[in-house]
């Protein structure tokens, strides 16, 4: 696994340097963007870590970049705003619309670093469940329609004989298949197959 990198952007180099002085007494990669559009461009969903970004800046805002981030990825790495005292009303919606916190400056440099661990932290949370959901659409994007077909009728309570009479089949085949919808979805149990699909129709 990747390790975390903070990734800083701003336009003010004086804030930057220090940031990235701090950020790397911890032993944490920095990357450095001077501007929204700059980090934008080279952003790679798969890279974990966390954001650190102003609120204003020439071009794009800040507040600008969580919503082009929002618009296209499903899950984005965790932004923390470090706003001047100016910005607290534009940070507080950027916390609204889904962003991990805000800072105002000037910033404690303890609390600073807790809060990168917190959202870092938060990260490789919400990555592993991103790729436990993926794993889930995986199996059942598997399923044959026919399988699809006899899944629906057992999780509904159905029992073989009933599924074969719906679907035209033989009680035989209707175990086929149904042995073969657990064996791709990897459960043991109707009661594991009906938790299951609950989990999968919930993240539709």
């Amino acid at each position: 696994m990747d390790t975390a990198t903070v990734f800083i952007v701003d336009d003010d180099h004086a804030v930057v340097r220090s940031l990235r002085w701090l950020i790397e007494t911890v032993h944490l990669p920095v990357q450095v963007h001077s501007s929204a559009q700059e980090f934008l461009d080279g952003y790679d969903p798969a890279r974990p870590g966390c954001v650190l970004l102003d609120v204003r800046m020439p071009g794009m805002s800040g507040l600008e970049l969580q919503q082009r981030l929002g618009a296209r990825h499903r899950y984005h790495l965790p932004l923390i705003f470090v706003t001047g005292h100016g910005d607290v009303q534009m940070a507080v919606r950027a916390v609204q619309a889904g962003a991990f916190d805000f800072i105002e400056k000037p910033f404690n440099d303890q609390d600073l670093l807790d809060r990168v661990q917190r959202a870092i932290a938060h990260d490789a949370v919400q990555r592993e469940r991103e790729n436990q959901r993926r794993q889930l659409h995986d199996r059942f994007d598997a399923l044959t329609a026919r399988e699809r077909e006899v899944l629906d009728l057992v999780v509904r309570g159905q029992s073989n004989k009933a599924v074969a009479n719906a679907l035209g089949l033989s009680a035989k085949t209707v175990e086929f298949h149904r042995a073969k919808v657990m064996e791709k979805l990897q459960v043991r149990s109707l009661a594991d197959l009906v938790k299951l699909a609950m989990l999968y129709a919930g993240e539709r």
